[in-house]
């Protein structure tokens, strides 16, 4: 079923120095030339000036770049526009996209719910996406970040290997009982003991909600107890 083709504001709201502006689908390159004139070669960058496909006014001077389906963000044929981060300049680029006919705005999200639906990530790699994108603190970045690193996905990868590698050897044990015995892999049962511990102490570690959330901390006493003093020195 062929989808729409997206486009919105992929970076910080305006004013700034920079905005990124990005489309995604079937349409896309076909949108990029109405605007940009000629793309450059996939996966490579090239400065255009930017008009609208109506009146041929001049819009901006960007910073182009081409994607080609699979080998996108999106797993769709995909094209920036790295353009001036003003809100004027934005906004006339963003309407100039909306007149084309086959685009529409993205809905919130929906890039990465199309990275998803086509295998760029999965779902751990986009929790920890959007993490990354609200992180405040240090402690946020880095946890974020090895989420969206696919650091929880490669554990669970490693941890699926061994247990199918435990089953074949399960299997195998029990399908040769009677030329080994019960006990032809004895090293089986203390693997497998030790796999069930390292998940357990996974289990065991902090829900991550605190970190992400913060935690509500009363400070409470009679007057001059000393609370302002702990909670600057806590500061």
């Amino acid at each position: 079923m062929d989808r729409d083709t997206i486009f919105a504001l992929s970076s910080g709201r305006p004013p700034a120095a920079i905005s990124v502006i990005r489309i995604s689908g079937p349409l896309a390159h076909e949108a990029g030339r109405r605007i940009a004139g000629e793309l450059p070669g996939a996966r490579a960058a090239a400065v255009r000036e930017l008009r609208s496909p109506a009146t041929a006014e001049l819009l901006d001077e960007a910073l182009v770049l081409r994607f080609d389906s699979p080998a996108s963000s999106t797993g769709e044929d995909v094209v920036e526009f790295q353009c001036h981060g003003g809100r004027a300049v934005v906004d006339a680029v963003l309407s100039a996209l909306g007149a084309i006919d086959g685009l529409r705005l993205a809905e919130p999200g929906e890039f990465t719910r199309r990275a998803f639906e086509n295998g760029r990530i999965d779902l751990t790699e986009a929790e920890g996406l959007a993490d990354l994108i609200e992180a405040e603190t240090e402690s946020q970045r880095k946890a974020a970040l090895a989420l969206a690193e696919g650091g929880l996905r490669k554990q669970i990868d490693g941890w699926q290997e061994q247990v199918l590698g435990f089953s074949a050897r399960a299997e195998r044990a029990i399908d040769y009982a009677d030329e080994g015995g019960p006990d032809s892999d004895p090293q089986l049962s203390s693997e497998c003991g030790a796999l069930a511990s390292e998940l357990r102490e996974w289990l065991k570690r902090p829900r991550i909600e605190p970190l992400k959330d913060g935690v509500r901390i009363v400070v409470a006493g009679p007057p001059n107890a000393g609370k302002s003093s702990l909670l600057n020195a806590i500061a």
